[in-house]
């Protein structure tokens, strides 16, 4: 795991410090529940940063020190040195990524200061949380989901196409959380008069149990949300649940894995596998490519929300639908669900199969 590293071979200090700051920051980044892969992804930042202070002449001071020692300079000097050889939106992820660091290092007490904060605040741009992406019509995706025949594979991208949801909450969905007319299991009291819809809770968090089993990610929705189910989703779900292995887990989880691990949940990191290895096949996805150039289960989401909102012109629904919209905005929708929610839904969601 990357919290396991340490360059000098030595244990941390324990609750009384940090022998490896990095290695600090991102074992407590494990215990608040961050995926391998952003666990990963800041090693990585960090690492490099790490390298870039051990190497005097590339530090504006001439002399190796550790990350503890920065000062506002250095991490200015770090970022101009990363300008030219990344996009710009991946020069504003890593300072984001650094500044998170010291942030969290000082706030913790592990550090006297953060270096980082003036340094946000004087680069000419601004942390993009939302960078611009690559273009994709409708009929270029009708195109690639045709390419997708595997079942499993099929259903999740599928899935995260028509409804936005976002990677951890497809792998949360238990078969209680689908309703499909033709079928015949129990379903959550949510979702009582709502045939074909699927209920996104906000509850699991991942590492603790939820309806008997241990989570592999947390939904990061605040309030729940019911989301339609078309024609065309529902197709698609009910062939793969009709070959779906037996889960192992007594959740019943609505995908499973097919390959290793035969019968067990799908993982956010198993999706992400899947929805990259396609997406290379097209081109849409390398290695070293950020967000503005690389296809992912997040770019599905973006694709959802600009094609959706574009076609509908109403941003509350696709608010609601997304799961990140304010309380009033929402509960007008929760009350109004079966007469506009899915009226506009079904007249404006994209065919994709």
């Amino acid at each position: 795991m990357a919290s396991e590293h340490h360059p000098d071979g030595e244990e941390g200090d324990g609750e009384g410090g940090a022998g490896d700051p990095i290695a600090y920051f991102l074992q407590d980044m494990t215990y608040h529940g961050k995926t391998e892969r952003t666990r990963d992804a800041y090693e990585r930042v960090l690492r490099e940063f790490e390298a870039f202070l051990g190497t005097p002449d590339r530090n504006p001071m001439g002399t190796t020190k550790p990350p503890s020692a920065a000062t506002r300079r250095d991490c200015m000097a770090w970022i101009h040195e990363l300008r030219g050889s990344v996009a710009e939106s991946t020069v504003a992820t890593y300072a984001s990524y650094l500044h998170r660091f010291y942030a969290y290092m000082n706030q913790v007490g592990e550090f006297d200061s953060n270096p980082m904060t003036l340094v946000v605040e004087e680069m000419d741009e601004r942390i993009d949380t939302n960078p611009t992406r690559r273009d994709i019509s409708v009929d270029a995706m009708v195109s690639f989901v045709a390419d997708v025949t595997h079942p499993l594979d099929r259903a999740i991208v599928v899935t995260l196409l028509k409804t936005g949801m976002r990677a951890g909450e497809l792998c949360n969905l238990d078969l209680r959380d689908v309703s499909l007319s033709d079928t015949d299991h129990a379903t959550r009291p949510q979702l009582d008069g709502k045939a074909d819809s699927i209920y996104v809770s906000p509850e699991p968090t991942v590492g603790e149990e939820c309806n008997g089993e241990r989570r592999p990610a947390s939904n990061k929705r605040k309030r729940e949300t019911v989301i339609p189910v078309d024609g065309e989703l529902k197709r698609v779900l009910k062939q793969w649940l009709a070959v779906r292995p037996d889960p192992i887990s007594p959740a019943d989880p609505v995908f499973t894995t097919t390959r290793e691990n035969w019968g067990q949940r799908v993982t956010p990191d198993i999706v992400h596998h899947i929805v990259t290895k396609h997406a290379s096949e097209r081109g849409w996805h390398r290695r070293g490519g950020d967000a503005a150039e690389n296809v992912t289960p997040h770019y599905f989401r973006h694709f959802f929300t600009t094609h959706l909102r574009d076609r509908t012109g109403d941003r509350g629904i696709v608010k609601y639908l997304r799961g990140d919209v304010a309380e009033d905005i929402i509960d007008t929708y929760t009350h109004n669900w079966g007469d506009r929610v899915r009226e506009v839904y079904e007249a404006n969601v994209y065919s994709l199969c």
